[in-house]
């Protein structure tokens, strides 16, 4: 993977002949978190994967307290200077909120919608009072530093993770890298998120796809996203056993099925999912 910066986004990039998949990655995560992905899904496919703005080289957004709207003008301001016309998008996570509001917002942009543990947001008035857990994430931070903060919160994201070690560590060596104030805005737009809303303005094909023991967003999330959608446009939801929050990690084979399933339903596709 080649990893570039462009209009002050850093993304990495899979080369392909196909169609193009756009990768949003979650609060505590990386555009490299989907590496392991890559091998599940058709080789003929390019896929870019962006650092979020205040993640990796990334520049932050200009406010302190970003909606997920800001975040889906900088994917459109990325995808424009990669001469990006249409693509497919997979949101993990706070992705998923970032992936909504694009498709939500630019719906002649987006091809199919795949929507990966999905974080549904709290609602909270913008600027208003943060919930206890979202101060938490932030007091934490702060208190404990990346490394630390990471060792204590990366073990959550693995289903069995005494028995996943490896996973464990890719997941907290992501983690640790986060920065304010990248870090700081992800969690208020968080806060302020409503994924079932921008999920009710979807008009683009879109499944919803989670681990069944998921404990960072349960699975109840991903139900109201996929619940919250049209009937006419609503794909498949896909709960996997045995896989919890970094389903990308865990279910890599699962996630890629479901991409493809998703996107073969919208524009012509050859491969197939390994």
């Amino acid at each position: 993977m080649c990893q570039t910066l462009t209009n002050g986004i850093e993304w990495r990039e899979r080369p392909g002949s196909g169609g193009v998949l756009v990768c949003l990655h979650g609060i505590g995560s990386l555009a490299s978190a989907f590496d392991d992905l890559l091998a599940y899904l058709p080789s003929e496919l390019r896929v870019i994967c962006w650092n979020a703005p205040g993640y990796g080289r990334s520049e932050p957004l200009a406010s302190d307290w970003p909606m997920a709207a800001d975040y889906a003008e900088a994917l459109l301001s990325l995808c424009d200077a990669l001469q990006l016309e249409h693509v497919h998008v997979l949101g993990h996570s706070l992705g998923t909120l970032m992936g909504a509001a694009f498709a939500a917002d630019h719906p002649d942009r987006v091809a199919s919608l795949t929507l990966a543990a999905c974080a549904q947001g709290r609602a909270t008035p913008h600027g208003g009072t943060l919930s206890e857990n979202d101060a938490q994430r932030l007091v934490d931070l702060e208190r404990l530093g990346t490394a630390a903060f990471a060792a204590v919160r990366a073990p959550r994201l693995i289903h069995a993770s005494d028995r996943n070690a490896g996973l464990v560590a890719a997941v907290r060596e992501d983690m640790a890298q986060i920065a304010v104030p990248g870090y700081g805005q992800a969690t208020r737009m968080l806060a302020s998120g409503n994924l079932a809303a921008d999920c009710a303005r979807v008009r683009v094909r879109t499944s919803v796809i989670v681990g069944a023991e998921d404990v960072v967003t349960p699975p109840a999330q991903s139900r109201a996203a996929f619940d919250a959608l049209s009937a006419s446009v609503r794909g498949d939801y896909v709960l996997v056993s045995g896989a919890g929050h970094a389903i990308h990690r865990q279910a890599p084979a699962a996630l890629a099925h479901t991409i493809a399933s998703t996107m073969r339903n919208t524009l012509p596709m050859t491969g197939t999912v390994q």
